[in-house]
């Protein structure tokens, strides 16, 4: 079985992990003295946030230079030493990479843009304005306004699915396409294991520019006028999955290696399984099933799991209940009275999971999202459409090593984000201390995932739930669990379970199971 096969993965968003030179901002030394502590946690691998060359106007997702580090995350010499650190951990190191788009800082673009005869004229999107000057289609961008911005240098339009300054790659380009994976190749050969691509339902755009149809009704709010569109045509092309072999093909060069999409959209479950088809394509792919749910229920855990049946030719999933971009889940999902309960439930509930299970750093301390004023936001989408939409920075605040140290431990300066008094108490010290604290209870739980089978890589046998009751249960040969969680703020009675107890959470027993208690049986 390859080592990723039921993987726990560990996510690590640089700006906020370590500081080491007192600027405030997290970098790669930092990493590398920390690295100690996700290890002692029991996953598998890392996956670094982006650390690239960058104007930092999307922090980090554009990118200027895709084999070089941003001077105030540290050097290329600071990354192989991060690599050396983990690998000698026991950690494989994934990366971030940004194949839909780079910087408009980038020198690619800098070339693109100079005139329509370059070498690099066509590296980018850009086509001609209508006749009454109107932008070539009604695409509009993820982070409010069209998706079109004119240039004066070519005279004509240039896509950008997400900022004005990510300007939209042509990876339609088989140029553009060998450029990229020179750039895959440049890390695999810096020892990295795998990569998380970014967007990668965004990598093609529909070459005819035809009109998105606009979206159905619906009682959602809308916030941007992204969200009035079908996206069709600006997104998720045919020809991606082609794309895809040809990162496979690379990587199947070398040994061990991993790869994850992150897919979003209204097909995201159909073009995940189109990126990880059979062996010629991706390993794995991860959607927004839970990362935006404001609940978690029975019915949602058991719908994504169905989406994943353990089939010939069907892909692995991978499962995320917080990252970067979403709001932490103890904050989406209960009241602050419950968080407490609800945390140790949720960690287990997620090593229930068939699939790989990626942790977002803090998740492990149970942080929770920190109220960030308007004056201190540096999430450009949150600025461009105050007060509607949450601030990610919430869910990127620093992580607290220590409660009572200035800085909560990360920095020795003002940090960039505030830490969030409420989580200064969950700090590392301060559960290290604690045999029963989450941070403790994290460890225990992933290393009753990696000794049972059926919990690692196991098939789903049954999956359903009445009320607040879920109930799971997961087989692999010699060993069937089943897995019963309260998502629920009130007690449940069972029926009495025969078997041997793997795990009990919150005081649950074979009879009941308290608020937010869950249990493991052997049976």
């Amino acid at each position: 079985m390859p080592w990723w096969k039921g993987a726990a993965i560990y996510q690590i968003y640089p700006r906020s992990f370590m500081d080491s030179d007192g600027d405030g901002v997290g970098d790669l030394p930092g990493i590398a003295r920390r690295l100690d502590h996700v290890a002692r946690l029991g996953v598998d691998a890392i996956w670094i946030s982006p650390f690239f060359r960058s104007p930092m106007k999307d922090f980090g997702y554009d990118v200027a230079d895709y084999c070089d580090v941003d001077p105030v995350f540290g050097t290329l010499a600071d990354f192989d030493t991060v690599v050396a650190r983990a690998h000698a951990l026991g950690l494989k190191v994934l990366i971030d990479q940004v194949y839909s788009h780079t910087s408009d800082e980038h020198p690619w673009f800098a070339e693109s843009r100079a005139d329509r005869t370059n070498q690099k004229h066509d590296w980018y999107v850009w086509a001609e304005a209508k006749p009454d000057g109107s932008p070539p289609s009604n695409w509009q961008s993820v982070f409010g306004g069209p998706a079109w911005t004119w240039d004066a240098r070519r005279g004509q339009y240039y896509l950008h699915n997400f900022l004005s300054a990510q300007p939209q790659l042509n990876l339609h380009n088989p140029d553009v396409q060998d450029a990229v994976l020179a750039v895959m190749r440049f890390w695999l050969d810096r020892g990295v294991d795998g990569f998380r691509i970014d967007a990668l339902n965004f990598a093609m755009h529909d070459p005819q520019l035809r009109d998105n149809p606009p979206a159905p009704a619906s009682n959602k709010q809308r916030t941007r006028p992204f969200d009035f569109q079908q996206r069709i045509y600006n997104q998720s092309h045919p020809h991606i999955p082609a794309f895809i072999a040809r990162i496979r093909a690379l990587t199947d060069e070398y040994d061990g290696v991993f790869t994850v999409a992150e897919v979003g959209g209204d097909d995201a479950t159909g073009e995940m399984h189109a990126f990880t088809a059979g062996e010629g394509h991706l390993n794995s792919a991860y959607g927004f099933n839970f990362l935006y749910a404001d609940r978690l229920t029975p019915e949602l855990v058991c719908a994504a799991l169905a989406q994943w049946p353990d089939q010939p030719g069907m892909g692995w999933p991978s499962w995320a209940f917080e990252n970067h971009d979403a709001p932490r889940a103890l904050s989406r999902w209960w009241q602050p009275q419950d968080h407490a309960a609800a945390a140790r439930m949720k960690v287990l509930l997620f090593a229930a999971l068939r699939g790989n299970i990626i942790f977002y750093q803090g998740e492990e301390l149970g942080l929770t999202q920190v109220e960030i004023p308007f004056e201190q936001l540096h999430d450009p989408e949150a600025i461009a459409n105050w007060p509607l939409t949450l601030s990610r920075d919430g869910a990127r605040t620093p992580l607290p090593w220590m409660a009572e140290t200035p800085g909560a431990g990360f920095c020795q300066a003002q940090p960039w984000l505030p830490v969030g008094e409420e989580n200064l108490a969950r700090a590392v010290d301060a559960q290290e201390a604690d045999p029963e604290s989450l941070l403790n209870h994290t460890r225990s739980v992933l290393a009753l995932r990696k000794a049972n089978p059926a919990l690692h890589h196991g098939r789903v046998a049954a999956c359903g739930g009445r009320g607040d009751l879920l109930e799971l249960t997961r087989a692999a040969e010699g060993q069937t669990l089943r897995c019963l969680f309260n998502l629920g703020a009130e007690p449940l009675a069972l029926e009495g379970l025969a078997g041997r107890v793997l795990s009990a959470v919150g005081g649950a027993d074979v009879n009941h199971l308290p608020p937010f208690g869950a249990l493991i049986v052997e049976v």
